[in-house]
């Protein structure tokens, strides 16, 4: 699997709002933030940020206000939203194969195997993804499950 920069971005740009907005559980009021101060916070391209912005306004992660005093602001609180949610409106499905979703394919004789396994892993890849919201990233409070997968020093090595 691989996670792309626009994905990585999205992610982080979603972070930079959930830490200067309505990072708890509840939402308050908050000041929109420019894409500007979002990209010098975290090194991403303005202009491929204004299109991740806009993705992410679509896929209703975040909300954009005009004006001099304009920016955007998270649609609903960082509790709320979880990785998947910002990774599903920048990037469409969480995993596929060859562009499909696993359900859609069909394998037949020694590769009818590879059927479950892809599904499998979209299944983990999924329970990953959709159990850590912004709040968790942002309060540096992963789920346990996923501490402990990061913790096993195999994970950090590439074979």
């Amino acid at each position: 699997m691989r996670i792309s920069a626009r994905a990585d971005y999205a992610v982080r740009a979603s972070l930079e709002l959930a830490a200067r907005t309505n990072c708890g559980d509840e939402p308050v009021k908050a000041e929109p933030v420019k894409a500007e101060a979002i990209s010098a916070a975290q090194d991403i391209p303005h202009k491929f940020l204004e299109g991740i912005l806009s993705d992410l306004r679509r896929g209703g992660i975040v909300v954009s206000r005009r004006g001099g005093n304009g920016g955007y602001l998270l649609a609903r609180p960082a509790a709320e939203i979880t990785v998947a949610d910002v990774v599903r409106a920048v990037e469409g499905p969480i995993v596929s194969v060859r562009g499909e979703r696993p359900n859609a394919l069909t394998y037949s004789g020694p590769a009818e195997p590879l059927l479950p396994l892809w599904v499998a892993l979209r299944a983990n890849v999924r329970k990953i993804l959709e159990g850590v919201t912004l709040a968790d990233i942002a309060h540096d409070r992963l789920p346990a499950p996923v501490r402990e997968l990061a913790e096993d020093p195999a994970a950090w090595r590439n074979p």
